[in-house]
C-alpha cells in the first residue's frame, strides 16, 4: 500500500512548467491532453521559445487544429521556423531503431540550435505511444527518460513525456514517472478557496488527490467529485493526506460511493488520519467490502 501512495516528484500545473523541467504527463482522457498540450505550445511560442511536438496518436495537422480552436495561428511560427510540429518516427526513430543516448544527444544540440537562432530556449514535447509497438530498442524507453534528465536540468529548455493510461500497464507508468523529476497536474475536478480535488497518477495508479476541507459547505461538490470516479476503470484510490477537516457527511459520501461500484472493484482510502479511521470504523464504514482504509502514518 505504501508503495501506491508514495508521493514521489512534483507536480507541476501546466502554466506553471519553466525551463529546466523535465515532466511527465499521464492522462486517460483526450481533452485533458489538448488542454495540457496546447497550453505548453502557447506559452512556448509566447515567450520566444522553439517548440518541437512529436505526435503518434494523433496526426500533426490535428495537434495545429488545437492551437486554431483555441485562437493560435500557427502560420508564422510555422515558416519561420519556432514551431516544428512532425511525427514520433521523426523525433524517436530518425536512425532506424531507438538509441536512448543518440536522441538525447540530439536534443541537446537542439537546445543549441535553438539559442543560436535567436530563440529564448528549447520548447519539447512527445507522444510516448509509438514504444508500445514493436520498435528496436523500444525497450530502452527507462534509459532515455533517465538519460534526458540531464539534457533539461538548468538548461533553457524544458520537455514534456506524454503518456496515455489507455495504453500503458499501471507497472509502466510507474516506472516511467519514478524517472521524470515531476509530473504534469491535472485539472481539478473542484477548486475553491475550501477544496481542491484533483485527478492523479501515483505509482501507474488512478488517484483522486483531495485537498482541503469537507463540511457543510463543501459536501455538495465533493460528492459531484465522487460520482466522476464510478466512470473510471478498476480500482478507485483516494488520496486523503491532505485533507484539514472532513466530517461524518464526508466519510459517509466515500462509503456510499465505493458501495456503489461494480463488482469486483475497489475503492482504498490512503493516508487518512488515525483518528478519522476510528470514525470510519465506529460508523461501520469500513464493513463495506469495496473499501479499505489504510490509516496515515503517525511518524
Amino acid at each position: 500500500m505504501a508503495r501506491v501512495i508514495a508521493r514521489e516528484g512534483q507536480e507541476r500545473r501546466v502554466d506553471g512548467i519553466g525551463q529546466g523541467d523535465h515532466l511527465c504527463l499521464v492522462y486517460a482522457d483526450d481533452a485533458e491532453q489538448r488542454r495540457v498540450v496546447t497550453a505548453y505550445v502557447r506559452a512556448g511560442l509566447s515567450r520566444g521559445e522553439r517548440v518541437l511536438y512529436f505526435a503518434d496518436a494523433r496526426a500533426p495537422r490535428e495537434v495545429l487544429g488545437w492551437l486554431r480552436a483555441e485562437g493560435v495561428d500557427p502560420s508564422t511560427a510555422l515558416t519561420t521556423g519556432q514551431l516544428s510540429v512532425t511525427t514520433a518516427a521523426v523525433g524517436y526513430l530518425a536512425f532506424g531503431a531507438f538509441d536512448a543516448h543518440a536522441v538525447a544527444q540530439t536534443l541537446q544540440a537542439e537546445v543549441s540550435d535553438a539559442l543560436s537562432a535567436g530563440f529564448t530556449g528549447l520548447r519539447v514535447s512527445g507522444e510516448m505511444s509509438w514504444a508500445l509497438r514493436d520498435v528496436p530498442g523500444a525497450d530502452q524507453l527507462g534509459t532515455y527518460e533517465t538519460a534526458v534528465n540531464a539534457v533539461f536540468a538548468g538548461q533553457p529548455a524544458s520537455a514534456i513525456c506524454q503518456y496515455d493510461a489507455r495504453r500503458f500497464s499501471a507497472a509502466a507508468l510507474d516506472d516511467t514517472q519514478r524517472r521524470h523529476p515531476g509530473t504534469v497536474e491535472l485539472a481539478p475536478l473542484h477548486l475553491n478557496s475550501r477544496l481542491r480535488v484533483t485527478p492523479s497518477f501515483r505509482c501507474g495508479q488512478r488517484m483522486l488527490r483531495v485537498q482541503g476541507t469537507v463540511d457543510h459547505h463543501t459536501i455538495a461538490a465533493f460528492a459531484a467529485t465522487l460520482e466522476t470516479v464510478l466512470g473510471w476503470p478498476g480500482d478507485v484510490w483516494v488520496d486523503l493526506g491532505e485533507l484539514e477537516f472532513i466530517d461524518l457527511a464526508g466519510l459517509r459520501a466515500l462509503a456510499q460511493t465505493a458501495a456503489r461500484l461494480p463488482a469486483g472493484r475497489r475503492m482504498h482510502l490512503v493516508e487518512l488520519a488515525p483518528l478519522l479511521c476510528q470514525v470510519v470504523n465506529l460508523a461501520e464504514f469500513d464493513d463495506i467490502s469495496s473499501l479499505t482504509v489504510t490509516a496515515r502514518d503517525a511518524a
